[in-house]
């Protein structure tokens, strides 16, 4: 299954388990590989039988389109080719076939943190000129993370970002400012429970939740060329933050050992007040038998500094590309416009729970009946930022996930930690 956060019902529950890392940062990132260049000018005009490759298709989503596509295109059919449901495996199995130069992977489906990493080794067909597709109805913020260097290498399919969670029955109006919610903790305190959680284990979750804070202060950790920018006051601002709540007691102890799913089983029987998550979170809150909030639980946008702007949440989701060795990209190219339509981009929503990229999508009255947290959502999209673009993603996450786990546990000081973490990244681009 892919590494994507979905809004998952009740139906697809059962694969929950295996898709909450918060879009995993994959593997070891592989050698340069491809020539410069690659074969992007090349085959631009080609049709015929196409590959599309992605990860496990757990609750059959791929499956029914490959179907509707071959159905009306007999002469350019389609071949699924699906992955394991292991993030670092796809990535991976991708690298190892751009590095082959396999034209059988035309169209892939790409973690959003993966797209620089494999533009920057022309592995993926720039989407310009003959080969453009039509942005302008998806929310910004997916375009972005489709983008290196100022060129589309990919099609935004599903989106993901983090929303607030927390008990309307002991806090009527939510916290529009993280420093509202740090006073809302006596709440907590007087309640002995725990006030706020993330995920704050050392795993890409503390990428995700200190990039949330270090961009809600107005920081950044890389610049739009992608070398570190992370070494000032405001991403000091914002990873303190996180640092003076853990030593406070306001973020608890315990939580320094949560992923998404330790922080929900918290939330849902009652030990927390807030709890900053992803979507999939609402439906197990109102569902689960054990759910001590099945009515008592509301959410909001991420909190932010000031309280006219809400916090900027970390985006997830995947892209799809076309292969700079497709042989087919003209057939290649349709099939992106075709997976990406409005109508796809519903059945993404109704069957397989995942977060449309259609800015539109999220004030349709049907699926927000179905998805009620999906105008929520839509304000946390529309302020996300991507996490580091970057091609060398694997050795930047390690970098803030390293340092921002020493702060938050007093082994450095934040600024040590920020000036490690900056130093970090400068090496990994000078590799």
């Amino acid at each position: 299954m892919r590494k994507t956060k979905r809004l998952t019902p009740i139906a697809v529950l059962g694969v929950l388990a295996l898709s909450l890392a918060a879009c995993g940062g994959g593997g070891s990132g592989g050698s340069s590989g491809a020539a410069a260049g690659g074969d992007a000018g090349n085959n631009l005009d080609g049709r015929g039988p196409i590959t599309y490759v992605q990860g496990k298709d757990n609750s059959n989503v791929v499956r029914p389109l490959v179907d509707k596509w071959n159905a009306a295109h007999p002469d350019q059919k389609v071949t699924f080719k699906e992955q394991s449901d292991q993030a670092d495996q796809q990535h991976d199995d991708l690298v190892k076939n751009f590095q082959a130069k396999n034209v059988n992977y035309d169209v892939v489906d790409v973690d959003v943190v993966w797209t620089a990493e494999f533009a920057a080794k022309s592995w993926l067909q720039p989407l310009k000129d003959k080969m453009s597709i039509d942005t302008s109805k998806m929310l910004p913020a997916t375009v972005k993370t489709a983008t290196y260097n100022g060129t589309l290498y990919a099609a935004p399919q599903t989106s993901d970002g983090g929303i607030l969670y927390y008990r309307k029955d002991l806090v009527p109006t939510p916290p529009k400012t993280w420093d509202e919610m740090m006073s809302m903790c006596s709440i907590a305190k007087a309640k002995n429970m725990g006030c706020y959680a993330g995920q704050f284990a050392k795993y890409e979750g503390l990428t995700v939740n200190a990039a949330e804070a270090i961009n809600t202060a107005g920081g950044t950790i890389v610049g739009p060329d992608g070398k570190p920018t992370v070494n000032t006051d405001q991403a000091k601002a914002g990873l303190n933050n996180l640092v003076k709540a853990y030593k406070d007691g306001n973020i608890p102890k315990e939580a320094i050992t949560f992923q998404e799913e330790q922080g929900r089983q918290a939330f849902e029987a009652g030990k927390l007040l807030f709890l900053r998550n992803w979507p999939y979170v609402y439906n197990l809150a109102k569902t689960d038998g054990s759910s001590k909030v099945k009515s008592t639980f509301g959410i909001a946008p991420l909190p932010g500094m000031t309280a006219d702007k809400p916090g900027a949440s970390s985006l997830g989701g995947h892209n799809l590309a076309v292969s700079v060795y497709s042989k087919n990209k003209a057939t290649a190219k349709d099939f992106l416009t075709f997976m990406t339509s409005e109508e796809t981009e519903k059945f993404y929503a109704t069957q397989g729970s995942l977060a449309p990229v259609l800015t539109a999508l999220y004030d349709d009255a049907a699926l927000v009946k179905q998805l009620p947290y999906l105008p929520v959502l839509k304000t946390a999209l529309q302020n996300a930022v991507p996490r580091p673009v970057t091609p060398f993603y694997p050795a930047v996450t390690k970098a803030i996930q390293d340092n921002a786990y020493a702060a938050m546990q007093g082994q450095k000081p934040v600024d040590q930690a920020l000036s490690d973490m900056q130093s970090a990244i400068q090496a990994a681009g000078s590799q």
